[in-house]
């Protein structure tokens, strides 16, 4: 409660007593008491405005699932690199890469095959003349 230990909220206690004095310390107690009261009614009163808006699926929720002290980046990655999906990008075989050294070899150009479907091609790097500005893409930033 309040990191306060047993011990602590004796000393606490008995600094309450010899401060406010018997004659004041009943009186004090009872405001306390009222204020508790007060502060546990408005928490129930929020938790059930609460319900009401968002309705019951809140209390079905599993809160240990969003608590952000469970997260550990290292799991995270490892889990999302050993994740065996259908989408994750596999080795071209060996034959292209076979054709293709032999195509170099007689200095031809053989297409390996290797680009995935749906990927654009890479566009060959354009050398630009000394003095030629660069050029810019207004749609892209």
């Amino acid at each position: 409660m309040f990191g306060i230990n047993g011990s602590e909220l004796i000393i606490l206690a008995i600094l309450a007593v010899v401060i406010l004095g018997p004659e004041r310390l009943p009186e004090y107690a009872a405001q306390l008491a009222k204020f508790v009261k007060q502060l546990k009614t408005m928490a129930a009163g929020a938790k059930e405005q609460l319900r009401e808006e968002v309705g019951d699926e809140i209390v079905d929720m599993d809160w240990r699932k969003l608590d952000p002290r469970q997260y550990d980046p290292r799991r995270i990655i490892k889990e999302a690199l050993l994740d065996d999906d259908d989408d994750a990008p596999r080795p071209a075989p060996a034959a292209p890469a076979v054709a293709a050294a032999a195509a170099a070899a007689a200095g031809t150009a053989v297409s390996t095959g290797s680009r995935a479907p749906g990927r654009p091609v890479a566009k060959p790097a354009v050398q630009l003349a000394d003095g030629e500005p660069t050029p810019f893409d207004s749609e892209a930033t």
